[in-house]
């Protein structure tokens, strides 16, 4: 199998043919921030968080394909703010309460706000008014936290394909919704895969909350990141 060379920040770097920039950085000890990307789904490029600059033009990092020679800009000061702005607009356009939420620790939201040192959003709090739905048997779809990732839409599915999740409406009324006849048949390794699945708290098992203390969750000690950096 061939291997295509190219640089990320300088630094010279190798990757699979196929590979996107995303999946060569990691394998390369470089973080690229995601939110929608989860490895074994399809990539869908929605959050955008993962920009970087590829022959001075921005592009989705998850979904772009290495190719030889290719010149990568991941950590630049306008790419970092870039990002911050992304995750303060996610923040602000949702309804947050990290302090009373049962995925704080485990969620990457969270995260990458710690980790861009995310303190007073530069926009306005729109405070939307938005549906918590527990009438399904095994999970709750809470909203208010849900940042549209697509995740659940591209990785939950029965055995024979359907999907369990889909979207509803266009622009700032987009909304995750269940086929509810197919949520009632999920198994619990289902409801949790759903929940380990969404990268904030929008998806959540029943009778399961804060079974992790708080001080021992996955970001309480290791930032966001720090895995493949240190890789």
């Amino acid at each position: 199998m061939s291997t295509i060379n190219f640089t990320i920040d300088g630094k010279a770097c190798k990757a699979k043919p196929g590979q996107t920039i995303v999946e060569a950085a990691k394998d390369n000890g470089i973080y690229i921030p995601t939110l929608c990307h989860f490895e074994g789904l399809k990539p869908a490029g929605t959050c955008r968080i993962c920009t970087v600059k590829v022959g001075g033009r921005n592009m989705a990092a998850c979904t772009t394909p290495v190719t030889e020679g290719m010149v990568v800009e991941n950590k630049t000061a306008d790419l970092e703010d870039y990002r911050k702005a992304i995750i303060e607009m996610l923040f602000v356009e949702g309804n947050h309460m990290c302090p009373t939420c049962e995925k704080s620790g485990n969620c990457e939201l969270q995260a990458l706000g710690y980790r861009y040192m995310m303190m007073a959003p530069r926009f306005p709090f729109l405070f939307p008014r938005r549906t918590l739905d527990a009438s399904l048997p095994k999970i709750v779809i809470e909203r208010n936290r849900c940042v549209q990732c697509l995740r659940c839409v591209r990785g939950i599915t029965t055995a024979d394909g359907k999907r369990i999740f889909g979207v509803v409406n266009r622009g700032g009324h987009v909304e995750i919704t269940v086929d509810k006849d197919l949520a009632a048949s999920m198994t619990d390794e289902m409801a949790q895969k759903a929940m380990d699945l969404c990268p904030v708290g929008a998806i959540l098992k029943k009778e399961v909350g804060f079974a992790i203390p708080i001080g021992k969750r996955k970001f309480d000690s290791k930032p966001i990141g720090s895995e493949i950096e240190k890789a």
